[in-house]
C-alpha cells in the first residue's frame, strides 16, 4: 500500500521532478492532474497508462495514493524491455516510491479483481476505442461528482472515438472541459448541454489531425506555418 506519510510536494517541486522523464504531458496538464489529484488526498488515484512516470509523479507529489496500473509491455512504439525498471528508477528519484502502488498487468485485469476505494481516475493506456472505452468502467469505483481524466482524448483517433461514443451514448461521465487533450469527466449523467460541449471540440481535433499527418510526411514547414511549432504530435 502507498505510504501516506509521504510529504505533499507543491507543484513546482513537482514539475521540475517530472519535466526530466520523458513523456507527453504538458506543464498545464500536470498541473491539472495535481490538483485534481490534491482535492481528493489522502484518498486514492489510480492511473492507468504510466509509461516512465512522468505523470506518476505529479499526481503522487499532491498527497494522493496512486495505484499505477500498466504491462509495460516492449512490442509497442514507444515499449523498451527496460520501461518498468526506468519507470521506478524515477520515481525513487522523485523521493515518490513509497507513494506508489504498482500493479504491472492490463488495466481489465487489474480491475476485476479490484475491491478498494477510489477517488479519481487518470486514463492514459491504449489508445484504440475498445481500450480506452474498457479503461473507462474504472469510474464504476468512483462517487458522484469524481473526476475522471483522459489523456489524449482529442488528438488520438481511437481516444476521440471512445470519448465520443461513450459521452454522446452513455449515462455515466458528464463532459466539463479539457486542458490540450486532456479532457475532464466528473460522473454524473450528461445533459443535452455537455454532449454538446463536446461536440464542439471536434473541430480542435479534426486541427490536430492535420498536424500529425503533416509530421508524418515530414512537413514540419508547413506545420509550423499552420500554427503547430513543435516536432512532437500535438497533445
Amino acid at each position: 500500500m502507498p505510504d501516506p506519510t509521504q510529504p505533499v510536494l507543491d507543484f513546482e517541486a513537482a514539475w521540475r521532478s517530472a519535466r526530466e522523464v520523458d513523456g507527453w504531458l504538458t506543464e498545464e496538464q500536470a498541473r491539472v492532474l495535481h490538483q485534481a489529484a490534491g482535492a481528493v488526498a489522502p484518498g486514492r488515484v489510480v492511473e492507468i497508462g504510466s509509461h516512465l512516470g512522468r505523470s506518476t509523479i505529479v499526481l503522487a507529489a499532491s498527497g494522493a495514493a496512486v495505484a499505477a496500473v500498466d504491462p509495460f509491455p516492449d512490442d509497442w512504439r514507444y515499449g523498451r524491455p527496460d520501461t518498468e525498471q526506468r519507470f521506478r528508477r524515477h520515481l525513487a528519484a522523485a523521493g515518490l516510491s513509497d507513494r506508489v502502488e504498482l500493479h504491472v498487468a492490463t488495466s481489465r485485469a487489474v480491475r476485476e479483481q479490484w475491491d478498494a476505494p477510489v477517488r479519481m481516475v487518470y486514463v492514459d493506456g491504449k489508445h484504440d476505442v475498445w481500450s480506452c472505452l474498457d479503461d473507462l468502467r474504472w469510474s464504476r469505483f468512483l462517487r458522484e461528482g469524481d473526476t475522471v481524466l483522459v489523456h489524449d482524448a482529442f488528438s488520438s483517433l481511437g481516444v476521440t472515438l471512445a470519448v465520443l461514443r461513450d459521452t454522446l451514448l452513455g449515462r455515466r461521465h458528464r463532459y466539463v472541459g479539457r486542458t490540450g487533450s486532456l479532457a475532464r469527466f466528473v460522473v454524473g449523467t450528461p445533459s443535452a448541454s455537455d454532449r454538446v460541449r463536446v461536440l464542439r471540440e471536434l473541430p480542435w481535433f479534426a486541427r490536430n489531425l492535420v498536424f500529425k499527418v503533416l509530421l508524418r510526411l515530414h512537413a514540419r514547414p508547413l506545420a509550423r506555418l499552420l500554427g503547430h511549432t513543435g516536432s512532437a504530435d500535438p497533445y
